[in-house]
């Protein structure tokens, strides 16, 4: 309770017997509860009134002053894995298209245990998208040979462009044939490989701990280009056969061109300093007078440092 008016309920009875007491016989006597009450009313509006003169006034609230603007770092958009088509499933099928090109490290190659090599694929974006690094090159199957099972596409590729995606990897420590599969993969996880049938791209090795590993031709492909392609030149027709040998190492060995007429090519030497591809080619010419048939061909034997006859290849000569 307020101190003032305790004091007031103190003084209240004091006051009102002084009244009383003062009052000669000529004033009319007044009830004492009116007194009291007029006492009290006028004590506690002369309380209000000093409470008033002494409570703070609240001041207004402040009105905020407009601070300066404050330029934002531009908004960056995350590159774009797709083409702004929707996220259709057909649409993010579109962009697993790939192709191979080229690839180093021959199928084959011998390796000692735990040597270390990179393989690299030549790989073209066919599709429509443009592929950044959020796409992946994932294991797939075979031998891991060492390396991991997922990594980052190395580079954006737009359509129509060739990236090359190069592993390192390791021989196995045990003698034998190894193969490691790889795949490419969208980030919705779409799975694609190259070619029509998205094939898995791969390497093929074979680990030796042997001095004196058995390198060797491991292939021979050969095929015949016509020029022109159709009809006939005005004097001769030319035929070119492309003979693409592979070593699976460091090789020294010699062949012969064979030839159905039988104008058969002398011994020819190839040194190989390592694994790897060596392409050389022959040519026949054949004029307007020529018999058209279908019985010419080209042919390959290696001579030394093993005998070895590979498939005759034909082709039809028809000039109208």
């Amino acid at each position: 309770m307020n101190r003032s008016i305790k004091y007031l309920l103190i003084t209240i009875p004091v006051i009102t017997s002084l009244l009383i007491t003062s009052c000669g016989a000529e004033t009319p006597t007044q009830d004492p509860t009116i007194i009291i009450q007029t006492s009290v009313a006028e004590t506690v509006a002369a309380q209000n009134a000093l409470e008033l003169q002494n409570t703070e006034t609240p001041s207004a609230p402040a009105i905020p002053t407009k601070t300066p603007f404050q330029a934002l770092t531009p908004f960056t958009p995350p590159a774009a894995t797709h083409t702004p088509a929707g996220p259709s499933s057909s649409s993010k099928a579109d962009c697993a298209k790939a192709s191979l090109v080229s690839e180093t490290i021959v199928d084959g190659t011998i390796f000692k245990p735990g040597e270390q090599f990179t393989k690299t694929w030549e790989i073209t974006n066919i599709s429509t998208c443009v592929w950044d690094t959020s796409y992946k090159i994932v294991f797939w199957d075979g031998n891991l040979l060492g390396g991991g099972y997922v990594y980052n596409m190395p580079q954006v590729t737009g359509p129509g462009q060739t990236v090359p995606v190069s592993l390192i990897l390791t021989a196995p420590l045990d003698d034998g044939y190894y193969r490691s599969e790889w795949k490419l993969q969208t980030p919705d996880n779409i799975n694609y490989g190259v070619g029509y049938l998205n094939a898995a791209f791969y390497t093929e090795i074979e680990v030796s701990s042997a001095e004196k590993p058995n390198y060797t031709v491991t292939k021979v492909d050969l095929y015949i280009d016509r020029e022109p392609d159709f009809g006939c030149a005005p004097a001769n027709i030319i035929y070119t056969a492309y003979a693409t040998f592979t070593t699976n190492g460091p090789l020294e060995f010699i062949y012969r061109w064979g030839q159905q007429d039988s104008n058969n090519g002398g011994p020819q030497t190839i040194k190989m300093k390592s694994a790897g591809t060596k392409t050389v080619t022959r040519v026949w010419k054949l004029g307007r007078a020529a018999s058209q048939n279908s019985n010419r061909w080209f042919s390959i034997t290696i001579l030394d440092p093993f005998y070895r006859e590979y498939p005759q290849v034909g082709f039809t000569f028809v000039c109208p």
